[in-house]
């Protein structure tokens, strides 16, 4: 059934109310009021069309524990079980009442995402930009000009080497045939792991011979289990044939592939993870997917962020963004400030300035320019204190949504701490302080008011 709107709980006689009980100048009790919770609950009935079952979770609970998972950078485990604990979290969340138990399984936070889909968690990232205006921390001046830049948004895999991953298909080739009752004539359980750990001693200690060896052996010994899953492929059942050609179609791919080959695959359970170099002397090459991103020019709010599969060029990538910023803002930006890896690039209607740009540059332009590495902390902030330095979802959906989430994360971060620094200065209570913020964002006159 469709998910219920959230309601006001009736009152209980002998049960305190948690807004009787909480200090309400928390910066998440003035945040959850600058929310648009309706907009949320709108956008998410629209993934529901069945009329039977048990009605869906209320979309502003797990809207607000995915806000509080990637502000705070915790697992779908961790969340569930900090909100049990913390009655902020559940008042931010829609609750009327302290809770003792549990509110969902994390396993449903996986469901929900995949339910909502990209059009849900932008629905997300512009409710957080719209409660960021309403705090002030933006104006709507600020979607004039945005700085673009892009990143790489790691995936949860081990490091490729070729002797792990020929390790992993051997396990998981063997794994099929344990699960269907194929026979296999040898599965080198024994030998196998044993070679793949003396690879990695060689390399380290510089004895490549030895190693290159090594690695043949153990390619054949991984072919031979693939061919004899192959030939006894015709014995399984419909849908577990399937999936068993997928597996020996990644695994033939690992058996094939080079070291100069392109379209490499570097994870047997993620093929879409992609090697990517940025120009880093620590990280050289990083493995997952790359992501665009805007934000303002002065506040550093994220206005845009979307994942860019296929490691396309930067240049490439600048229209699709400003064209999310358009739909997201509600507002075009004018100028767009960007880095040397978008030289040449032009966007109608919209003016780009780039790093080293000298002919035509004004003083207010150099400036512009000048503050476009500003984007840089925010990667680094998404990256250590959000959830942007390691995405554990899957496939290329899992991408998508976990580079939208982080966005919206970074901005409640940021919105959390302009109403903790706004009301520490002129500690004035709450409701007079959001109805200054309402009036502020409004331009009307606060005197007459």
């Amino acid at each position: 059934m469709k998910p219920q709107p959230t309601l006001p709980q009736t009152r209980e006689l002998f049960r305190p109310r948690l807004d009787e009980q909480l200090n309400m100048k928390h910066p998440l009790v003035r945040l959850a009021d600058l929310m648009n919770w309706e907009e949320i609950e709108r956008s998410f009935s629209a993934h529901f069309t069945s009329s039977r079952g048990r009605p869906a979770l209320p979309p502003r609970l797990v809207a607000g524990l995915l806000y509080l998972q990637h502000a705070n950078d915790a697992s779908d485990e961790a969340v569930v079980n900090t909100w049990l604990e913390n009655p902020y979290w559940q008042f931010f969340t829609g609750e009327t009442y302290l809770q003792t138990e549990l509110p969902i399984d994390p396993s449903s936070l996986t469901r929900w995402r995949k339910r909502i889909g990209e059009e849900g968690v932008e629905t997300l990232l512009a409710v957080t930009i719209e409660a960021a205006h309403a705090a002030g921390l933006i104006k709507k001046s600020s979607f004039d000009r945005v700085i673009v830049d892009t990143t790489v948004m790691p995936k949860a895999v081990a490091h490729p080497t070729d002797s792990r991953l020929l390790e992993t298909s051997r396990q998981h080739l063997v794994k099929l045939a344990a699960s269907h009752a194929l026979k296999l004539r040898q599965n080198y359980n024994r030998e196998a792991p044993r070679m793949a750990a003396q690879i990695g001693r060689y390399a380290h200690a510089k004895q490549y011979k030895r190693m290159r060896k090594t690695l043949k052996a153990l390619r054949t010994r991984v072919g031979r289990v693939y061919r004899d899953v192959e030939r006894q492929l015709h014995a399984l059942p419909g849908h577990a044939r399937d999936k068993a050609q997928d597996l020996l179609q990644r695994v033939q791919r690992i058996l094939t592939q080079k070291t100069k080959d392109k379209n490499k695959l570097y994870a047997l359970h993620a093929p879409e993870v992609e090697c990517i170099s940025k120009g880093k002397a620590r990280t050289p090459y990083e493995f997952g997917v790359k992501v665009s991103t805007a934000t303002t020019l002065k506040e550093g709010v994220v206005v845009g962020m979307r994942s860019m599969p296929g490691n396309p060029w930067d240049g490439h990538t600048l229209a699709e963004t400003l064209e999310q910023v358009g739909i997201l803002a509600e507002h075009k930006p004018k100028t767009v400030i960007v880095d040397k890896g978008y030289q040449g690039v032009q966007v109608e209607g919209v003016q780009i300035l780039r790093s080293g740009q000298r002919r035509g540059v004004t003083r207010a332009m150099k400036a512009m320019i000048k503050r476009r590495s500003a984007i840089e902390p925010a990667f680094g902030h998404m990256k250590m204190d959000g959830r942007l330095g390691r995405n554990p979802l899957k496939g290329a959906l899992g991408d998508a949504l976990h580079a939208v989430l982080c966005g919206a994360g970074h901005n409640i971060r940021m919105t959390l701490r302009k109403l903790r620094l706004f009301c520490a200065h002129i500690g004035m209570p709450l409701q007079e302080m959001l109805a200054l913020l309402r009036h502020a964002n409004r331009g009307e006159n606060l005197v007459a008011a």
